[in-house]
């Protein structure tokens, strides 16, 4: 079987097209991956279809409830409800389906998912972070087809963080002749940068099967990298008519503990992030343009890669890393068989461990974002001699079916003293994944000369420290911090409270109303804490800028956890504090830092660990700091006068807008605490509202919420329809913002 044809994203010109003819006289006149988002119905804990409710695919029923603090989900789930849901569609097939092979492609589903075709069941997955295949051939035929898809969360508690229930990412009907092209075999390896292999498995119309195997020399190949993600396309053709996309990128993998992680022979350190996969206030639905966004904080907030604790996830979210430059630990799962909650993977593990394997690696490993496979997190058994067995299974499995042979980690931890007896486990990853523990990274060297390392979990704070290990040990290859963004569930953690408010972190006791977690360098609205501002200093350089510290007593006496920094804004505005002692803090890479208030020079500090931090009086006005020939300075803001509306790029269907309270000269007054009122009008729907506040209680489907800090977000989606739509913002007192968009 010959591959004949070759494009890049550059257009390059067709290769082997010995068979052109052949496939352009064959081709089916019906498309063959379609998307199938729209015209479902949900019933929520009712089979009934009769009170159903219209949704759009992707669809999360959890996140559009209010938060309860008696959940069943509790702390880990974000205090939003789960229960059972049906879904329902009619699918509308003509004549040109007939003789078909007809499939169903659900990219997630949480989860214990039934689907059933006329009635018939086809398939379905307990897992509801792996993708899966459904065959609807046998019970299809031309006209309406009844398609019905059941789905279970009720079983809690069954994860550690906030899930979401339902179809929370994309469908689509996949049709092809009988004779097709298994989608899960395509296989890119690049052995050295001028060669491509390409394979995959053609499905005969008998059952039987046969291999489709390429390789294509590329002269001059420009290589997929963070700086430089250039992704190359092939089409991939049989003669029975069947032709597949297959987009890629060129780029060699590398590591052992002499030189440390290499990408195209060269070093690279990673400044990692970990990520959960919801989305803040859409809660777990997987809109692309929400993944892409995901995927854009995380490269502007200055990170390299990304971590995707504790599940695969969306196929959105990788192709967003694949063009953006994001290397990738894909993450398959949270726990083995040792239960961290009742009903989570331990249920699952001995009879679907090798299928969510296949799921997590044939699904992604055409993706050259994903440098390396994660099998696990924080195993309880970690100290039984059966660990070893079961990560040697996992290992060895993926090895087998990614040609790439990608490495292997999954990230460790202990809360003892038995740190070294892990010996054994560790040999069987191909870099060791730590969660806390770099601070054994010299002892472990010494005992194991030839392991690579990367800290797969950090805390926030110690940013400077993890910083400079791998700096100094070629054998440390990065640092993921938890985490990158806010999410929703593990609720409380990283958060600062004061005192009265409950104690302690989110494994103690229920922390509501807290129903997110603070740890983020982004918070829930997408704006970048000022711990993100140092943490991209350290490892990307850029200019001076300046935050201020909280004062101990300003709203409370202030309370730290364990993955928090003390609370920072950059803001100069502190009514009430007058003459009182306030603390500020540049990040700077220069060598001295002067600090000015109202134009009259406070002091100079020589910088330490890239940060200077300075005492003075409160007084409103302007703050500067000036470091060699850089300058940043805040404003003390004034009284409220408007709300101003931003809209986030890049966007065709699903709009992020930022809002905020600005005073007469368009300063952001981060007092302001107004309750704030959206209507949307034309060919848009208003699909949430909320703030960065992880305390809030105000639902996020919603069409009111107040702003934190003077600052809110709406997410307004199209309607599917072209034309314009029109946001309004109305809040007490100041003039109603209009946004129109397209």
């Amino acid at each position: 079987m010959n591959i004949y044809r070759m494009t890049t994203t550059m257009l390059m010109a067709a290769m082997l097209m010995t068979m052109a003819e052949t496939t352009a006289a064959k081709e089916a006149p019906i498309q063959r991956k379609q998307l199938l988002n729209t015209e479902w119905q949900f019933a929520e804990n009712d089979s009934d279809f009769t009170k159903a409710q219209a949704v759009t695919l992707p669809h999360d029923w959890s996140i559009r409830h209010r938060f309860d603090a008696k959940a069943p989900a509790g702390n880990e789930g974000g205090y939003l409800p789960t229960g059972k849901g049906w879904y329902r569609r009619t699918l509308t097939l003509g004549k040109a389906y007939e003789g078909k092979k007809v499939r169903l492609y659900f990219e997630g589903v949480y989860m214990n998912s039934r689907v059933y075709v006329n009635g018939h069941e086809a398939g379905g997955w307990p897992y509801g972070y792996s993708s899966f295949w459904v065959d609807a051939t046998p019970f299809i035929h031309t006209g309406n087809n009844e398609i019905v898809v059941s789905v279970d969360n009720s079983q809690q508690k069954n994860c550690r963080w906030y899930s979401g229930s339902g179809i929370y990412r994309n469908v689509w009907l996949v049709t092809t002749d009988k004779t097709y092209i298994d989608d899960w075999s395509i296989a890119v390896n690049t052995p050295d940068t001028h060669h491509v292999q390409l394979s995959a498995t053609v499905v005969c119309a008998d059952g039987s099967t046969r291999q489709l195997q390429r390789t294509i020399e590329v002269e001059q190949p420009r290589l997929w990298s963070p700086d430089d993600p250039y992704l190359y396309e092939t089409e991939l053709t049989i003669p029975e008519g069947d032709r597949v996309s297959v987009t890629y990128g060129i780029r060699t993998i590398d590591y052992n503990a002499e030189r440390g992680l290499l990408l195209n022979g060269k070093p690279i350190i990673l400044n990692g992030a970990c990520l959960h996969h919801d989305n803040g206030i859409l809660g777990a639905a997987a809109y692309d343009e929400a993944e892409f966004r995901k995927a854009r904080l995380m490269k502007e907030a200055g990170f390299n890669a990304v971590r995707t604790s504790h599940n695969p996830p969306s196929e959105s979210f990788l192709q967003a890393c694949d063009k953006l430059g994001l290397l990738v630990i894909d993450e398959a799962f949270d726990g083995w068989r040792d239960k961290k909650n009742d009903h989570d993977y331990s249920t699952l593990i001995d009879t679907w461990w090798q299928r969510d394997i296949d799921a997590m690696v044939l699904r992604d490993r055409l993706h050259p974002s994903v440098f390396c496979w994660s099998i696990g997190n924080e195993v309880i058994e970690r100290k039984k001699i059966e660990v070893v067995k079961t990560a040697h299974q996992m290992a060895s499995r993926i090895h087998a079916i990614d040609p790439q042979n990608r490495p292997v980690t999954s990230a460790l931890a202990a809360w003892d003293s038995d740190w070294d007896i892990y010996d054994p486990l560790a040999a069987e990853h191909d870099i060791v994944g730590y969660n806390y523990m770099i601070f054994k990274a010299e002892s472990d060297h010494e005992r194991v000369p030839q392991r690579v390392m990367m800290q797969t979990e950090s805390y926030p704070r110690d940013a400077w420290n993890n910083y400079q290990a791998t700096l100094t040990h070629p054998y440390i290859i990065g640092d993921f911090v938890w985490t990158g963004l806010d999410y929703l569930g593990e609720s409380g953690i990283g958060r600062y409270y004061y005192e009265g408010d409950v104690p302690g972190e989110s494994w103690e006791r229920p922390l509501y109303p807290w129903h997110a977690a603070y740890c983020g360098d982004v918070d829930l609205t997408g704006l970048r804490k000022p711990i993100s501002h140092y943490r991209s200093m350290l490892w990307n350089g850029g200019k001076t800028c300046m935050a201020v510290r909280e004062p101990d007593g300003y709203h409370g006496k202030v309370k730290t956890s364990m993955w928090s920094t003390w609370p920072t804004q950059e803001s100069w505005t502190w009514p009430g504090w007058e003459g009182k002692p306030i603390e500020v803090e540049v990040y700077s890479r220069q060598p001295k830092v002067a600090l000015y208030l109202n134009d009259q020079l406070i002091a100079e500090q020589t910088t330490k660990e890239m940060k200077a931090t300075f005492t003075l009086p409160y007084q409103p006005g302007t703050l500067r700091a000036e470091a060699g020939n850089e300058r940043t300075e805040l404003q003390t803001a004034g009284a409220p006068a408007a709300i101003r509306l931003t809209a986030d790029r890049d966007s065709r269907s699903l709009f992020f807008v930022t809002v905020e309270i600005v005073d007469a000269l368009g300063r952001v007054v981060p007092t302001a605490d107004n309750d704030l009122t959206f209507t949307v009008s034309g060919n848009g729907t208003l699909l949430a509202a909320g703030n960065g506040d992880i305390k809030d209680e105000d639902p996020y489907f919603d069409a009111t919420h107040h702003t934190w800090h003077g600052r809110a977000l709406a997410v307004v989606r199209s309607n599917g329809k072209k034309g314009k739509f029109t946001l309004a913002v109305s809040a007490k007192n100041l003039p109603t913002a209009r946004l129109t968009l397209k």
